[in-house]
Formats: structure tokens, sequence, C-alpha cells
């Protein structure tokens, strides 16, 4: 019922999937940008019970508050304290080893608010499981929400992350000025 529901919803909403999900690929971090607003749950939870896979998402602990936090925790949320050092590289590296399928859904923003640079986590997260990154978007320019292509990090952090934020380079999050690749591009052409 959620994936009619969820199918519904987006098409009512003007929302169109672009891509498709690599169902042969049974572990994955699924990295998601532009992350600029409250609305980018909303849609990408809608595009995944669309697609019809279960997914894991990394979420500030503060969301778990009542009544949501169960909802949250059922639909795969896992709380992260950002205040403190808590191994999350290393905890959720852990579970990809003890599961036979697991999707791990990670913002390389960590953040709805301007950041000058991507955390690397979701990076060493897929380096330490042996996993790749489904590299995913929501562009609200285009109404897209959707996969752009599977990457296997090669190790050297800073040509991948080059590689993948050209990607995500003509991608408008719900909050333009929130996005630091859409900042810093506005930048270099001098807007």
């Amino acid at each position: 019922m959620l994936r009619q529901l969820s199918s519904y919803i987006l098409r009512r909403s003007g929302w169109k999937m672009v891509g498709g999900f690599p169902y042969d690929i049974k572990k994955t971090v699924i990295l998601i940008a532009p992350h600029t607003s409250n609305m980018d749950y909303i849609i990408g939870r809608l595009f995944f019970f669309k697609i019809n896979v279960h997914v894991k998402f990394l979420i500030k602990k503060e969301a778990f508050f009542f009544p949501f936090g169960g909802l949250i925790r059922y639909w795969g949320g896992i709380p992260v304290d950002r205040r403190k050092n808590n191994r999350m590289v290393d905890r959720i590296a852990e579970e990809f080893k003890r599961h036979e399928s697991l999707y791990v859904v990670v913002t390389p923003e960590g953040t709805r608010k301007l950041i000058t640079y991507w955390r690397r986590g979701f990076y060493y997260i897929a380096m330490k499981a042996g996993v790749p990154l489904a590299l995913s978007f929501i562009d609200y320019s285009r109404k897209e929400v959707g996969i752009m292509e599977i990457f296997y990090p090669t190790g050297s952090y800073a040509n991948d992350l080059k590689y993948i934020e050209n990607l995500y380079r003509d991608k408008v999050g719900r909050h333009p000025e929130q996005f630091n690749l859409y900042v810093k591009e506005k930048k270099r052409k001098g807007d």
C-alpha cells in the first residue's frame, strides 16, 4: 500500500523518477544530495517506498522525539549524535558485514545548512565495508529524484570526490543558497 500511495503522491505533485535502482547490488551506501530542506526526507522516503527498497538512513538523534521517533526508527532511521565522536563509520561498516543485504542513505552535507565541504563519512563507510556508492539526487528545479550511477571508490578520496561532485553540480536543492556546490558554481560564474 505504501508503494502505491507514494507513487500517487509523487506523480500528483509533479515529481519524476530518473534512472533505475540497482536491484542486483545487495549492499550499497546511497549518497543523496543536495540536502537543503526537511522536504528532502519526505521526497526521498516516498521515492524509496515507490521503488520498494527498504533503506536505513542516518538522521540526527534530535529527530527521534515522540510520537515520530518510533516511526522514523521503524522506517529505517539510525540516530546520530553529531556532538561527539561515536565511531559511526565503524558502526555502519560493521552493519554491512552483518547483513546479507543493506542499503544505507547518507547525505554528504550532514545538515540542511550551508557548509563549505562535504563530510567524508559516506566515503569511508563504503571503503571500509567494501561496498559501492549509489549516487542519487533530489533536484527541485526539474522535480526529479533518482539514481545517477553506481560508483566504486578507488581509495583516492580527492580524485573520487572531484568526480562525484561534478555529477551534482547541476542539481538544485529546495533552498539552492544552502547547497555548497551550487554556491561555488555561482561564484565561479560571477553571478
